[in-house]
């Protein structure tokens, strides 16, 4: 028994010690608690006013009232949660109604949900591709993909980020092979940078391989009407494959979805193991989505003041001469390539009562630390005023040029 107590003592030991390392290279990832529902003004679970800079919610949906009805509408009508997986005794009538709405709203086929978007993405290349086939995949991809890419037998081959001279590249390299598909981030989380759809479309055509794009970051919010990167570039219609999440833009519950013809949905659903093996997404989560997306065909209100507030936010934050990845999405990084300084950097802003987190390797490439603003529809310019001076005053607290790094 003595050999198993220390046996059981070293490995929980060291656990702590790790876990301690981390707290003294100032890299230790606290989880900040709000006692509130989610919105773009929160409260922390000491009662402070916080301006939320750091959730993705887009369009400002995830504490609206009327989404709350919306839930609480469905689980009336359809209960709390079906103990069960789809195939089995796991499908309403919500469910089917919203894989039909998101897949017009996408302009695809058809639709399959999953309880979660790392699912979809997990679940989606093993049942399609094996060792004849070869995935081409973007190497800031997110980890959902890479991970769903790691259970497949298909070969796999990655291109710098958003290159297309190394994606063409790597296409003729994979000449050999069955079937080819090309995966990338519609938007990528971290940069906010756009995948080149147009480029990549061309590039698909011309060496007869498909395309996949994950849309967590753009459904409901990017191109004209909201549809996603694949309208924002004008190539609806020219997309295979788009998996999403229900817990962004979308509402903020949770949630995950993949779009494609009828035969790829049918082969998921037969075949896809994080659908075969999990319980239904909640008849709550479904019906407030179906409510989301009718009023995002009605009106691209909340995406035009989306849009608006981060046109704003870029501009008076480039005036102040800070360092940001261009761009147009929502997502704005701030620059401070530290990964220690990312961290004093957040938890000053935190007390100055803005809500948001660093992020450094490897979440990001190496010395490439910063804060990541997210902008919503729910924020006020006031608001955004609010977290443009507190940076200001936190960079000057820290002694900090503006432009970090310069």
């Amino acid at each position: 028994m003595n050999a198993v107590n220390d046996m059981r003592h070293n490995f929980f030991n060291g656990l702590q010690q790790n876990l301690d390392g981390l707290r003294e290279q100032g890299l230790f990832k606290p989880e900040r608690v709000i006692s509130s529902r989610q919105g773009s003004e929160v409260l922390s679970e000491d009662g402070r006013k916080l301006v939320n800079m750091c959730a993705n919610n887009y369009l400002g949906l995830s504490g609206e009232e009327w989404m709350v009805q919306a839930a609480r509408r469905a689980t009336d009508q359809f209960g709390y949660g079906l103990s069960s997986v789809r195939f089995i005794c796991g499908t309403q009538t919500v469910h089917k109604q919203l894989e039909k709405e998101l897949a017009q709203f996408l302009g695809m086929e058809d639709c399959i949900l999953y309880a979660a978007a790392f699912d979809a993405n997990g679940g989606l290349f093993e049942p399609l591709f094996d060792e004849q086939d070869a995935i081409i995949s973007d190497a800031l991809n997110h980890a959902s993909i890479i991970d769903g890419i790691r259970l497949c037998k298909a070969a796999r081959y990655r291109y710098e980020h958003n290159n297309m001279a190394d994606l063409e590249a790597q296409l003729q390299a994979a000449s050999g092979k069955r079937h080819k598909i090309i995966v990338t981030d519609g938007v990528f989380s971290m940069d906010g940078t756009v995948a080149q759809l147009d480029k990549i479309c061309n590039l698909a055509d011309k060496y007869q391989a498909l395309v996949m794009i994950d849309e967590c970051h753009a459904t409901g919010f990017m191109g004209r009407s909201g549809r996603g990167t694949h309208e924002h570039h004008d190539v609806m219609g020219r997309i295979d494959i788009i998996t999403g999440t229900l817990g962004k833009a979308l509402g903020g519950a949770m949630g995950g979805f993949t779009c494609a013809k009828k035969e790829v949905i049918e082969t998921l659903r037969q075949k896809s193991r994080p659908y075969l093996f999990s319980n239904s997404l909640a008849p709550s989560i479904a019906g407030a989505s179906i409510a989301v997306l009718q009023k995002l065909t009605q009106t691209t209100e909340l995406r035009d003041r989306l849009h608006a507030n981060t046109s704003y936010f870029r501009r008076e934050i480039a005036k102040l001469g800070f360092s940001i990845k261009p761009g147009m999405h929502p997502v704005v990084p701030v620059m401070l390539y530290d990964a220690q300084l990312a961290q004093k950097y957040a938890q000053r802003m935190y007390e100055l009562g803005i809500l948001l987190s660093g992020f450094f390797y490897p979440v990001v490439p190496m010395g490439q630390a910063r804060v990541r603003v997210q902008i919503s529809a729910g924020h006020s310019i006031e608001q955004l005023d609010r977290a443009l001076n507190a940076f200001v005053q936190t960079s000057r607290e820290l002694g900090l040029p503006k432009k970090p790094g310069a």
